[in-house]
């Protein structure tokens, strides 16, 4: 593949970056002598001073509200300890001046008041660059912790994200034509905020917003969900979807149907970006970038990550499964899963999960449940040297896939600085990535237009 790319559908399209920072740990290599500790604030400062060199978009915080299980026990091979994630963004914020502040938070979970509150909040105190990741909350452990414990199935679960998300963006849109530096003069500090009064589900409320606006208008919204209810409500409410699908052919079926969703409900069809979830293995040569990804799909599945993962979808103990050997011989029997035992697919069945690892397996040539795990969860890998992967990332931006990667971490807090040092400049000499911030907040950043609710129209 050349560097060439006049002839594709985007020839000026830029990459953009965001790094996550997972809330559990997973594929990070804890056991490197290099690695900080998992909340340890010495590590989030460093990863994001290292983002920031890059010229990153945003740096994610991922956010459990309860320690995962498995089995009904705590899964031991995550990282212990979930922070909060506004209040390390918060400290973050103090220490940053460009890269946005993208905090995951639960719109199962959480009540609309105070997540509108809370993030304005964290928009104003960094000058425009707050974003809210909304998610949903697919287990039912976590509803214990709110006394409101058991499954809910995905069509209630994406109505009441929605019915929040509408909400907390009727809050900040009550302060968009609001100056909020009052007359003092007259001694009126507080502006004449309209109460929000909304139908549906949260009838009954009668709240005002506390937080003025911030440079940006109020926080980017991204959202993460592949179900036909999660794309809608990515297409209905979002401004940049965080998915799945990073590789090429996939990623172009999912960016053909985001667009035509977005026109279904009357929006531009570029008005979403798509940030995949990936990770980057740099070697000089393609040959040392194989031997680091492998060595790191062997630092992060091991054979108890293997079993578990097998587990998780069978909702029960399997003793005697060999990570080397092959699939169980038999299906999961769906009377037997739960969500307190096991994890149920988010829009499939167990034996519908496990009949695809076998399809898979065939037609990949996999002999052992290792080949099957590995593949499952570092597909959405890009292994190369510096000049190969920033070829195929041109070549996808432009094409139209996806609009950059969110990039998950191998390493904590050094996993970043190869791709700063190393593939930045590499897409800069392309004029597939800037040389400086462009601009002050995260919707700058990205080229987004005005908020929903506070567009002009033409």
């Amino acid at each position: 593949m050349t560097a060439t790319t006049t002839d594709l559908p985007r020839p000026d399209a830029r990459v953009h970056f965001g790094v996550f920072y997972a809330g559990v740990g997973e594929g990070v290599d804890w056991q490197s002598p290099d690695a900080l500790d998992q909340i340890e604030f010495e590590a989030f400062r460093r990863t994001i001073r290292t983002a920031e060199r890059g010229l990153f978009d945003a740096f994610f915080f991922g956010e459990g509200l309860r320690l995962r299980e498995h089995l009904g026990e705590v899964i031991e091979l995550n990282v212990a300890g979930r922070p909060d994630s506004q209040t390390h963004l918060a400290a973050l914020a103090a220490i940053t001046s460009r890269i946005g502040l993208v905090a995951t938070q639960n719109a199962t979970y959480h009540e609309p008041y105070a997540l509108a509150r809370r993030l304005a909040s964290l928009d104003v105190l960094s000058r425009g660059r707050a974003a809210w990741n909304i998610v949903t909350t697919v287990n039912s452990w976590t509803g214990e912790n709110f006394r409101r414990g058991g499954y809910v199935d995905v069509p209630h679960r994406y109505a009441h994200a929605e019915a929040n998300v509408e909400l907390v963006r009727a809050l900040w849109n009550s302060w968009a034509d609001i100056e909020p530096s009052g007359d003092r003069r007259a001694a009126q500090w507080a502006p004449q905020v309209s109460p929000v009064t909304p139908a549906g589900e949260f009838e009954g409320v009668r709240a005002r917003h506390t937080v003025p606006s911030s440079p940006q208008g109020h926080p980017v919204l991204f959202q993460a969900g592949d179900s036909a209810g999660g794309r809608d409500l990515a297409v209905r409410q979002a401004d940049v979807i965080f998915s799945r699908h990073s590789e090429l052919g996939a990623a172009l079926e999912f960016a053909a149907d985001i667009r035509r969703r977005l026109v279904a409900h009357g929006r531009p069809e570029d008005d979403v970006k798509i940030l995949p979830g990936g990770s980057i293995v740099l070697g000089d040569t393609p040959e040392e970038a194989e031997e680091r990804f492998r060595h790191g799909q062997e630092t992060a599945w091991t054979d108890g990550h293997v079993v578990q993962f097998v587990e998780h979808t069978y909702g029960q103990a399997l003793p005697g499964l060999d990570p080397d050997g092959p699939l169980p011989g038999f299906d999961p029997e769906a009377e037997e899963i739960s969500v307190e035992r096991g994890t149920v697919g988010h829009y499939r069945s167990p034996k519908e999960v496990v009949d695809g690892w076998r399809s898979l397996s065939r037609e990949r040539g996999f002999s052992s449940v290792r080949e099957l795990v590995r593949h499952l969860n570092d597909h959405r890998s890009f292994v190369g040297t510096p000049s190969g992967i920033a070829d195929r990332l041109v070549h996808a931006v432009r094409s139209g896939a996806f609009d950059g990667l969110n990039l998950g971490l191998r390493h904590v807090p050094g996993g970043l600085d190869d791709i700063v040092d190393r593939l930045v400049p590499e897409l800069q000499e392309r004029g597939a990535y800037p040389a400086e911030y462009e601009g002050n907040t995260l919707r700058e950043h990205l080229g987004l237009r005005a908020p929903l609710g506070r567009r002009v129209a033409a």
